[in-house]
């Protein structure tokens, strides 16, 4: 299974993706969210996971940061800016939801939240999970019950990353 995205070009994420960019929700949180294509699934997949984070943000706030969180995705596309308007899949709550991320509530929380990488550039990484069913969550799932209910499920992961600099 390969990702890709039109939002990456040589290994860097296009600046309005994130705090370089013009689109941002009521909490100035960047909210303009990165495409991405699915090809070479395996054959049996019925829907697709998907988590966007940023493992360089553990020295900073002490967790990994989660930027997006999707599930029950039976399309192999995901247009940029979808996640504002998306009703074919359910978005879980991302990492702005924390202390750090000014405690938005889960409902603004469970968006694209873009990257705004606060000490010098950081890596992130796009996980998608092919799986063998559609999940049992609720918009607003956190991380941990994504892994839960992928458990036993997940046919193939693809790994795609870029840099968003600061």
């Amino acid at each position: 299974m390969i990702v890709t995205s039109t939002g990456i070009i040589n290994g860097f994420i296009s600046k309005k993706y994130g705090g370089y960019g013009t689109q941002f929700n009521e909490n100035n949180v960047p909210s303009y969210s990165l495409p991405f294509k699915i090809e070479n699934a395996p054959e049996n997949t019925s829907s697709f996971a998907f988590v966007l984070e940023d493992k360089d943000a553990y020295p900073v706030v002490g967790f990994t940061w989660i930027h997006w969180l999707g599930a029950n995705l039976k399309k192999s596309e995901v247009k940029e800016n979808e996640s504002q308007t998306a009703a074919d899949f359910i978005q879980g709550a991302n990492s702005w939801i924390s202390v750090q991320g000014n405690q938005q509530d889960r409902e603004q929380a469970s968006y694209y939240g873009g990257m705004t990488p606060p000490d010098k550039a950081h890596t992130y990484e796009l996980h998608i999970f092919a799986l063998d069913k559609a999940l049992d969550l609720k918009r607003g799932f956190y991380l941990n019950e994504l892994y839960e209910k992928m458990d036993g499920h997940i046919l193939e992961e693809a790994v795609l990353k870029g840099i968003y600099e600061k």
